[in-house]
């Protein structure tokens, strides 16, 4: 067969892509065969299959004056009333019986028609096939936190997700419930047991992450007022836990992030290079206690900078982590664009996308805290949009955040899919539409529309129902915020002679035919395979893989909280740097780790620092005993005003050869900060 350019173009990118994407070095041991996913008998948060009688639960508390109910779809249009009889009360459940695909509000109606209470309910479409190991479409649930210590409610969430066709959830836990004192573990079983072992049986990959140190890892002097959030300063208390977790969990985590959001204020304020060195011992006592267990980035928040990885490229972290994470809330549009510095800290390792969302405020009081009736088809519309445009921009997990019901008071927004009672938002059907539809997508690239700019279209090699076949998701939208969105409309229509073998609404709703306008509404066109290869695909160019081995020794300077400056490098962005007065000595506390079986000895140089800054030592001779730790000291003089970079080298010959570099700001006290 002879080929045109653009189909060998389009093999090769199928090929590359797959070849990328396809995770190898994520750990599926553990994870039992999977099962196309039921509901439980209960049918928890009124969610049921196609074909099946829906029956409704009866919130808690609706009055007695009910005299009717109805059933609403997401557009608001009444699709079935109910009278009851006179005298007869209310039950316990309500059934409208079968309903189709989508998500429906169950109004309770008074004997003037007003809606005195009301709930949820959704309808799925059953999955033709078991969710593939390797697909994109994960959810974050923090189930052992939402159902702490029930693990009925936890098995009701992981049998949601499933539901959904998700692939990996994301959970919590708190050191310091399971290490209540350095080196003594609980024993008994945890709601964090009881969450992963539940997961894992729903045949969900679970992630899992930590965000804060126990009271006797603490270290006050150094770390202030908030010396929880902040890392411990000895990294051999970091090694011993990740090592202990990895062992307790194994076959029921498999995925660990060693923390949560560590560049930012609320989780520590740490610099780059502290990021670094935890990273490399978390790293180490992951792989010790279970050597299949894939490790995460102690995942990076705000707007990728240059900075932040220019820090980990000068530290050369990446042989320590498996899979490169961020968390994004900003708008899906401007992912590829605004991704570039992670997709280069990456180093060809896969880019996992643990948090994203766009907050809306809630309308309610608490505890319920609802979205407005407009805002629930705002998010469940923005859903596919955020997978899409993110797996376009290089990420091959992508996280929603979140599964169940969470709102911050601080901001007033709502994030959570499921209502307090577990009843659905729209968002919920809206996810299990990508779970089913782009179920082991790999994106192909975004297809430009120069003469369309607000219609957005991407291709995927993806296995709906079960069958290998490129699926298009289309929409239209402006680039403006939540109040003037779902307001475009722009016709698109298939090129001539394409036939789409199904297409799909938001909720994953089979359309009879292709609408002949685009909306904010995304559509799901499944094609066969193959058939976008002669489209000019637009692809981002992925960070090339780096050569490196981790090393057991390990570097860190320790510097006090206090003399750390917040830098923003960029609109909404936030990083640490150190600082440190010119024309003043500062003693620098470095120290060298040995996280192996055997004694460690080698060299240490510093083999960069600015243009006259003074270090009144430049090289040590060590040898580190198994598990030691020795101190590295230094005094630096730097005279004038400036910034800059110390290196440290290190060669332990057959233990490697370990680097450390941080930022340092010198400041004139006269002139102030």
């Amino acid at each position: 067969m002879v080929l045109s350019r653009m189909s060998i173009q389009w093999q090769i990118g199928v090929a590359v892509a797959l070849l990328f994407f396809g995770g190898a070095s994520e750990a599926s041991a553990g994870r039992p065969g999977r099962t196309i996913a039921e509901p439980l008998p209960q049918h928890p948060g009124n969610i049921y299959l196609e074909e099946q009688s829906v029956e409704v639960v009866v919130p808690e508390g609706t009055a007695a004056e009910v005299c009717s109910w109805r059933v609403l779809d997401d557009a608001g249009k009444e699709i079935q009333r109910h009278v009851l009889a006179k005298g007869s009360g209310l039950p316990a459940k309500i059934v409208p019986g079968p309903l189709p695909i989508g998500w429906y509000r169950v109004e309770f109606l008074d004997e003037k028609g007003e809606c005195v209470q009301w709930t949820t309910a959704a309808v799925l479409k059953k999955l033709a096939a078991p969710t593939p190991e390797d697909s994109p479409i994960c959810v974050d649930s923090a189930t052992a936190w939402f159902a702490d210590g029930r693990p009925d409610d936890q098995a009701k969430l992981a049998s949601l997700a499933a539901l959904a066709g998700v692939n990996w959830v994301r959970d919590r836990l708190t050191w310091g419930q399971l290490e209540p004192e350095r080196g003594r573990f609980v024993e008994r079983q945890t709601t964090y047991d009881t969450a992963a072992a539940i997961q894992t049986q729903h045949g969900l990959g679970v992630l899992q992450v930590f965000h804060g140190a126990p009271r006797w890892a603490w270290n006050s002097e150094l770390d202030g007022e908030r010396p929880g959030g902040r890392f411990p300063r000895d990294l051999r208390d970091v090694y011993r836990f990740c090592r202990a977790m990895a062992v307790r969990f194994k076959g029921r985590v498999h995925a660990w992030e060693p923390w949560n959001e560590a560049n930012v204020d609320v989780f520590g304020g740490h610099t780059v290079d502290e990021m670094c060195s935890y990273q490399k011992a978390a790293f180490l006592g992951y792989k010790a206690g279970d050597c299949d267990v894939t490790v995460g980035w102690n995942v990076y928040t705000t707007i990728p900078t240059q900075e932040h990885t220019r820090g980990l490229l000068d530290n050369a972290v990446w042989p320590y982590f498996d899979t490169y994470n961020i968390h994004t809330y900003e708008w899906a549009h401007d992912y590829e664009g605004l991704w570039d510095a992670a997709r280069e800290a990456a180093c060809g390792k896969p880019l996992w996308v643990t948090e994203a969302d766009r907050g809306l405020k809630y309308v309610t009081p608490e505890p319920w805290c609802e979205l407005s009736r407009e805002d629930e088809i705002h998010k469940a519309e923005y859903i596919p949009q955020s997978y899409a445009c993110s797996l376009q921009a290089g990420s091959v997990r992508h996280f929603h955040f979140i599964l169940g019901h969470y709102y911050e008071t601080n901001n007033g927004a709502q994030f959570g899919l499921l209502r307090k009672d577990m009843t659905p938002r729209p968002g919920y059907v809206a996810l299990a539409a990508a779970g089913r539809l782009l179920a082991g997508a790999v994106c192909l690239g975004r297809w430009p529309q120069p003469d369309r700019p607000d219609v957005y279209v991407y291709a995927f090699r993806a296995r709906p129902d079960g069958v290998e076949r490129d699926v298009l998701v289309a929409w239209a939208e402006k680039k403006v915020d939540w109040p003037q969105r779902r307001q475009t409309r722009v016709a698109w229509p298939l090129p001539e002679g394409w036939a789409a073998e199904g297409v799909y609404d938001y909720l994953g709703r089979s359309l009879e035919k292709m609408p002949e306008e685009l909306t904010s509404a995304a559509v799901y066109i499944v094609l066969p395979a193959g058939r976008t290869r002669d489209v000019p695909l637009q692809t981002v160019a992925h960070s090339a893989p780096r050569a490196g081995t981790a090393s057991p020794v390990v570097l860190q300077v320790q510097m006090p909280k206090s003399h750390s400056m917040k830098i923003e490098p960029r609109p909404w962005s936030q990083g640490f740097e150190y600082k440190i007065a010119a024309g003043r000595p500062w003693r620098l506390m470095m120290y060298v780790y040995n996280f192996s079986e055997t004694p460690a000895a080698g060299r240490i140089t510093v083999s960069d620092r600015p243009e006259g800054w003074v270090l009144s030592q430049r090289q040590w001779e060590v040898t580190i005993a198994p598990m030691g730790r020795e101190l590295l000291e230094s005094d630096l003089l730097a005279a004038e005003e400036g910034a800059g970079a110390i290196r440290l080298t290190g060669d332990f010959g057959a233990s490697g050869k370990p680097v450390l570099s941080f930022q340092m700001n010198v400041y004139n006290e006269v002139k102030g900060h």
